[in-house]
């Protein structure tokens, strides 16, 4: 069983604490040029619809039936559903961005993959998307303060399995030393894909793990850099700071130890 010690009586309300330690001073939200939030399109772009093996691609694969559905919550550009383009027949994207909505699109299109896209929140709209052999969801779950809420959404829309991939430490943690140097702010360690993985063992979801390395993506570096800068919620004119901090490698998308976790639906309990 996989479990996690926690400090404040539950790993739900653990996971809740450990995410809203992330919340931007308002000090430092008040000078912010721009919001400090959402991605740039480019960094999210499909340009192959093979994506690189890995745990996460192989659970989805191996519950998916020849010609079945695939539902990629959060798709962003779709990399998670396109990687399972050659074995489904039915691409079913669904995100709030509208821009990284049409990128899922347009990247479906090219290569000629049946699809849906669908504008919404999870688990919010959930009500208008349709179920789908397979659900994935990748690098979304550290922005859901209620995950076994999202997660039973999620198997809710399952016919056979849940695939959620994250990174086996918030994202964020990467820029830890930048929120030091720009704003001599000490930021939070956490929270883990293993208090994650705690929180849906104790909703009863019994959810297996899978670690592995996920290599380094690509993007134009000079969105990398003002992505961070915006985060840092610092101007324009202080990029190229940004940039130096950075040793011109983006701490955020480089090679990271990556966790998959998985369940079938119909053994979830309660």
């Amino acid at each position: 069983m996989i479990g996690c010690v926690t400090t404040s009586g539950t790993a739900a309300g653990q996971w809740r604490h450990e995410l809203a330690e992330w919340t931007i001073p308002e000090h430092i939200l008040a000078r912010a040029p721009e919001p400090p939030w959402g991605f740039p399109v480019e960094l999210f772009r499909v340009t192959d619809t093979t994506e690189v093996e890995s745990p996460s691609r192989r659970r989805a694969e191996e519950s998916l039936p020849e010609g079945g559905s695939v539902l990629d919550v959060g798709c962003g550009g779709g990399a998670a559903g396109l990687a399972l383009a050659g074995r489904a027949g039915l691409l079913i994207g669904v995100d709030p961005s509208p821009d990284l909505l049409a990128e899922f699109a347009a990247a479906a299109t090219r290569g000629g993959i049946d699809h849906q896209a669908l504008l919404g929140s999870w688990p919010d709209d959930a009500d208008g998307v349709p179920e789908a052999d397979v659900v994935v969801s990748h690098h979304v779950v550290y922005n859901v303060p209620d995950l076994a809420g999202f997660a039973r959404a999620l198997g809710q829309h399952a016919r056979r399995r849940v695939v959620v991939e994250l990174s086996s430490r918030h994202p964020m943690v990467a820029t830890r030393d930048l929120w030091r140097q720009f704003h001599d702010l000490q930021r939070p360690t956490g929270p883990s894909a293993e208090l994650a993985a705690a929180v849906l063992t104790e909703a009863g979801i019994p959810v297996a793990s899978e670690q592995f390395e996920r290599p380094a993506r690509s993007g134009p570096h000079s969105a990398v850099v003002s992505m961070i800068r915006r985060r840092l919620c610092l101007p324009a004119d202080r990029e190229p700071e940004v940039e130096a901090a950075l040793n011109a490698d983006s701490v955020m998308f480089s090679a990271r130890d990556t966790t998959c976790l998985w369940w079938d639906t119909g053994t979830i309990m309660g």
